[in-house]
């Protein structure tokens, strides 16, 4: 991984609370694990920064390697990876996710 990488994806995980790192946007996602995350942190009404790694070659491996983590979407939560996908899908179908937002101090009303 790149230091340029390295350092790009440090310094977004450092400058906001919540992160998602992603295949395309929110918006417009480029696949459907990074939709279903997208969709979940919406109904939370979790503000956060999206990173489309399909801009970033350089990014899109560095953030596997930053986190040693292997897919993508990843989340990160207060500078912490939370997880993939399925974590993700599965915290919040357990009322984990919920919580742990809560805990964070992150978070909408939902």
């Amino acid at each position: 991984m790149s230091t340029t990488a390295q350092d790009s994806i440090k310094s977004t995980i450092d400058a906001n609370d919540v992160v998602l790192f992603m295949k395309g946007t929110p918006v417009f996602p480029q696949c459907g694990f990074s939709s279903v995350v997208a969709r979940v942190l919406d109904h939370l009404q979790v503000d956060f920064e999206s990173v489309n790694v399909l801009e970033d070659d350089g990014v899109r491996q560095g953030i596997k390697d930053f986190s040693n983590w292997p897919t993508i979407p990843q989340l990160y939560v207060k500078g912490e990876f939370v997880g993939g996908c399925d974590i993700i899908k599965e915290m919040f179908e357990t009322g984990e996710l919920q919580a742990y937002f809560k805990e964070k101090g992150v978070g909408g009303t939902a």
